[in-house]
């Protein structure tokens, strides 16, 4: 089985390649990003982009995972990653993800999650996809509300991040909701 490859107008979503390790961690290593991003470790050491290019495939075959690398159409410049955690006993997923911080409030993560739910609806046939974000990363939160999730609700004090205690912010939608 070979992960697809999605096209929206200005990116394509392709899976990650070694190749791609040095622009991950230059990316995801900067602390804004860790620092609202609770899987992204800070600093982001050698090595650490290679490993977890190589959990994609075996976790997509077993059907637990999907990743995908976000890169511009024009010259395929890495700009972040988006992807969903599946669970296929409540088919559902939990979509994630995060864009290098020199391409912030350019839409592409807005346009890049609206493709990953089509997939997710369209052809993995979820019932459910849903994120969340930290309290104060609102423009995740932004990003959901822009791809029709609702909000669902709030935990407080969820996660231990970087020593603080923050409250998570749930958002998700229905297959059903979606196809309206």
């Amino acid at each position: 089985m070979k992960q697809p490859i999605l096209t929206t107008e200005r990116m394509i979503l392709r899976p990650f390649e070694l190749s791609d390790a040095n622009d991950v961690q230059r990316l995801a290593g900067a602390r804004e990003i860790a620092d609202t991003t609770l899987t992204i470790p800070h600093p982001y050491e050698d090595g650490m982009a290679e490993e977890w290019i190589k959990t994609h495939k075996p976790q997509f075959e077993l059907g637990k995972l999907v990743n995908f690398a976000l890169t511009g159409i024009e010259g395929g410049l890495l700009m972040g990653a988006i992807g969903l955690t599946i669970n296929k006993t409540h088919n559902n997923a939990e979509m994630g993800y995060w864009v290098g911080k020199p391409f912030w409030n350019g839409g592409y993560c807005t346009e890049a999650a609206a493709a990953v739910m089509q997939y997710a609806f369209s052809e993995l046939e979820l019932n459910r996809v849903f994120a969340n974000y930290v309290s104060r990363n609102s423009a995740s939160g932004r990003i959901m509300e822009k791809i029709g999730m609702k909000y669902e609700g709030m935990m407080p004090k969820h996660v231990l991040n970087n020593g603080v205690y923050e409250d998570l912010i749930l958002y998700g939608i229905v297959r059903s909701d979606w196809e309206k």
